[in-house]
């Protein structure tokens, strides 16, 4: 089957769930400056959509704000109710948020967006805010201009464009987006990257064979490369991509 097929891409939008340990010991968070430019003046009452485990949840809750964390899975909202207790999270999706109109001053997804029917969502998004609100997304894209994160690369995704987009599209009624980037470090264990490729779509939904496969060049890489070989520690170096759009 190929990456491109849909039947594939709805597998692997569903497949989260099912890894939703691994997802939360090995994803990493966010930049705060990247928070710092996406949340408009004001803001309080704020939309955590495709929320998963909650890394982006705690980071806005402990900026005092009013967070509603919503995502499709269930299996994502368990961990996240644990590791954010009192926050509001509820199951549902962008296309049918789960909030009334004018209730949130941000909808602010990470990670998530491209899993989205950008149509529908954008007019569900624009549906939840109030005036003058804001739809703010985010990515964590692998910064591959460093050898061994090229290398990364070519393991898990041989071929195949990120969709950590720098230009994501967005629907009606939504004006074009305003984008921004952070390069930023995230200290790593060897057994935190073997836990973070394992939370990849792609080798959740991979069969058994290629997922030892992958995973075992990944414990390669780690034993031989020169800038990993025998370390405890090192730093995974990511750009983080924003955008921001306001309703036109």
């Amino acid at each position: 089957m190929r990456r491109d097929d849909p039947s594939l891409r709805a597998a692997q939008a569903a497949s989260f769930g099912e890894a939703a340990d691994v997802y939360e010991r090995a994803r990493p968070g966010y930049p705060e400056q990247a928070l710092d430019w996406l949340l408009p003046e004001g803001v309080r009452q704020v939309l955590d959509l495709g929320a998963g485990t909650g890394k982006l949840t705690r980071m806005l809750s402990a900026r005092g704000l009013d967070v509603t964390a919503v995502d499709p899975s269930e299996g994502m909202l368990e961990r996240l109710r644990l590791h954010v207790p009192g926050v509001n999270a509820l199951r549902g999706s962008a296309e049918q948020l789960p909030l009334p109109d004018g209730s949130v001053d941000l909808v602010i997804c990470a990670q998530a967006w491209h899993w989205v029917d950008v149509e529908r969502a954008s007019v569900e998004a624009a549906r939840v805010l109030r005036h003058g609100g804001r739809l703010g997304l985010l990515w964590n894209s692998r910064d591959e201009r460093v050898d061994w994160m090229a290398e990364l690369g070519r393991i898990i995704e041989p071929g195949v464009a990120h969709m950590d987009s720098a230009d994501p599209e967005v629907g009606r009624p939504f004006g074009p987006f305003e984008y921004t980037a952070f390069e930023w470090r995230n200290p790593m264990t060897p057994s935190q990257l073997i836990d973070l490729v394992a939370s990849r779509s792609y080798v959740i939904v991979a069969p058994e064979d290629e997922r030892r496969r992958i995973l075992q060049r990944v414990r390669d890489l780690l034993d031989h490369h020169p800038a990993l070989a025998g370390r405890e520690h090192f730093e995974m170096p990511y750009v983080t991509h924003c955008s921001r759009a306001h309703i036109a």
